[in-house]
């Protein structure tokens, strides 16, 4: 079975009925590395990439493991991004990957239920729109949200809607997260319990891709 098949057979509602889709050969990584992310690089390493394209819709499949436990990222294609609007960290990664949008075999991440990670439709969520209509969790309790929503953009969304951000200067990441059950997560201080949250152990964007990257090793 090929990945694209194993993809499929396992992400059942990825393609929707009567989408054109043309599927390339499957070719090892020739892409590099990003000298700040040892983990993610030496996964991408090992990776084999298939190129897809569904409706017009460009897409690469990233897949590891012997043949009998497959396990993979759908992604879209890398972005040539200079802007200060994102880490640098972000704009390496981009480098070599738009982003993933599905996965498939996943070991237990921060990146288990999310629709976008690390894609640029992610980093174009409004965070002071998304803040402003939560206002009410700070408003509750006497005091105002903690952080300027502007120097923050959003690096993965949850299908429930919770979303992680980073700082656009320094990576520091954050959960804006009023509907969680997570372990492992600290309330920042001045915000109520599921609101704006820490992860423990996981300070910046740089670190969050390395944990994530690690488990999928």
């Amino acid at each position: 079975m090929s990945d694209w098949d194993q993809f499929l057979y396992e992400v059942t509602w990825f393609l929707p009925s009567g989408k054109s889709v043309v599927v390339g050969e499957a070719r090892s990584w020739s892409r590099g590395s990003v000298d700040c992310l040892p983990e993610l690089s030496a996964l991408l390493a090992s990776a084999a990439l298939t190129p897809v394209l569904v409706g017009g819709d460009a897409f690469e499949l990233l897949a590891w493991g012997p043949s009998d436990d497959r396990r993979g990222w759908l992604c879209r294609p890398p972005l040539d991004v200079d802007s200060d609007c994102i880490t640098s960290t972000h704009r390496g990664f981009w480098r070599l990957c738009g982003g993933i949008v599905e996965r498939f075999g996943e070991p237990d991440t921060w990146w288990i239920n999310q629709n976008e990670v690390l894609t640029e439709d992610a980093a174009h969520v409004s965070i002071a729109g998304v803040l402003a209509d939560y206002a009410w969790l700070w408003e509750d309790h006497g005091v105002e949200i903690p952080i300027s929503p502007d120097e923050y953009y959003a690096v993965a969304v949850e299908a429930n809607g919770n979303l992680t951000l980073a700082h656009r200067d320094d990576g520091r990441l954050l959960l804006f997260a009023p509907d969680h059950a997570f372990a492992n997560v600290t309330p920042l201080a001045g915000s109520p319990p599921y609101s704006l949250l820490t992860i423990d152990h996981v300070p910046d964007l740089a670190a969050w891709i390395e944990v994530c990257a690690a488990a999928w090793r």
